[in-house]
């Protein structure tokens, strides 16, 4: 069996060759993807492409991902800076690039696999595939991340995101200056029935409320504090997006590519700053992460007037 995949070609990839970009788009390793162009399961714009082709931005490539199956966590060193750690539970600060678990055809570094391979002991709870995991960030997104190490920390910190206790803040570079300057985005977010690989406001969705607030207005783009409420797959993007001000850098919700470009921006300009939640010893525990190099780089260059 196979999963078909479609993949609009973002701008950084333009006139790149087509197995470069299903390598980079699915996470699989430059050989896999390369097999799959000479076996004529990925096409542009509905075309078998041979591997040497060069795509553009804007075209589609739809690529047959052969027998999906589950993975476990494979011990991977890679660089996961830790801002705290104990018996139950460690805070990572996950850079971009890098999944929360393993995933089908998602061959990039994974928080389990780096903090197995530094010799961590995680609990024991949960799908084999994500022992530990009580909540997730996009590959795309950087920032603080809580991982369960002993069994009433996996138990109760579940509970406390099931129940939306945990404090979850954001800070994301929106393009153009929402307004209002603050409020709150009340609605549903399900899967893009036009679009596999994205997520959508539609009905019948599940329940996602996100409240912002603006920190500073620049030229092209504003810096916005983001509270969820909730915690659905893109919703931060989903939601700005809908409201016509999608993250920077964020072209698979309409992101500008030349704001990209301009920027320098590889991915979406999204970082969780700040995690507060209930330690299973019964204390409030809080936990913040500076911006990444990449993402202070692109601020400073719209503070700077880059766009004015």
């Amino acid at each position: 069996m196979s999963e078909h995949r479609y993949y609009p070609v973002p701008n950084q990839f333009e006139e790149t060759r087509v197995d470069v970009v299903v390598a980079k788009m699915t996470g699989m390793s430059r050989s896999k993807a390369a097999a799959l162009v000479e076996a004529g399961a990925v096409t542009v714009d509905g075309a078998k492409a041979a591997k040497s082709v060069r795509v553009s931005s804007g075209q589609v490539l739809e690529v047959d991902v052969p027998d999906p199956r589950p993975i476990g966590p494979v011990p991977t060193p890679a660089d996961l800076p830790i801002l705290y750690e104990d018996a139950d539970l460690v805070v990572v600060n996950k850079p971009a690039g890098m999944t929360a678990h393993p995933s089908l055809n998602f061959e990039g570094p994974d928080v389990l696999g780096a903090l197995m391979a530094a010799g961590r002991q995680l609990s024991d709870y949960g799908p084999p595939e994500r022992r530990g995991i009580v909540h997730r960030l996009d590959v795309g997104t950087s920032g603080c991340m809580v991982v369960a190490k002993s069994r009433r920390a996996y138990i109760s910190l579940k509970q406390q995101f099931r129940d939306r206790t945990v404090e979850k803040i954001y800070h994301a570079v929106v393009q153009g200056h929402p307004d209002p300057l603050a409020g709150t985005i009340d609605a549903p977010i399900g899967r893009d029935y036009r679009h596999q690989w994205k997520m959508a406001i539609r009905e019948g969705g599940r329940h996602a409320v996100t409240h912002y607030s603006t920190l500073e207005a620049m030229a092209g783009g504003t810096l916005l504090r983001v509270h969820l409420e909730t915690g659905r797959t893109h919703q931060i993007r989903v939601h700005m997006s809908a409201v016509g001000h999608p993250c920077a850098g964020d072209e698979m919700y309409g992101a500008d590519p030349t704001l990209s470009a301009r920027l320098g921006l590889t991915r979406q300009w999204l970082h969780a700053v700040h995690l507060g939640f209930t330690h299973p010893d019964g204390s409030w525990r809080t936990f913040d992460s500076t911006y990444p190099e990449d993402l202070e780089r692109a601020l400073e260059l719209l503070r700077d007037g880059v766009f004015k």
